[in-house]
């Protein structure tokens, strides 16, 4: 069976660990890829928001509604 991740949100690290922790109490897995500190360790600059957090295509439809609910609190 083939899993196919999809990026459904990118910011700084601290909102995509807040959304994170919202989807895992949906019971929604995530992964975190941060070009932030790959970037670091490979010697060259990213910018700040390059953290991207990455869900399985089969829960986007779950997982929208959190995501467009956490964009409404940190932007009020």
């Amino acid at each position: 069976m083939k899993t196919e991740h999809i990026t459904i949100f990118s910011g700084s690290s601290i909102i995509v660990k807040g959304l994170q922790i919202r989807l895992e109490e949906s019971n929604i897995g995530s992964i975190i890829k941060d070009r932030v500190e790959s970037a670091r360790l490979g010697g060259f600059g990213e910018h700040r928001t390059a953290i991207e957090l990455l869900i399985l295509k089969s829960d986007i439809d779950r997982a929208k509604i959190i995501v467009d609910k956490y964009k409404e609190e940190i932007n009020s």
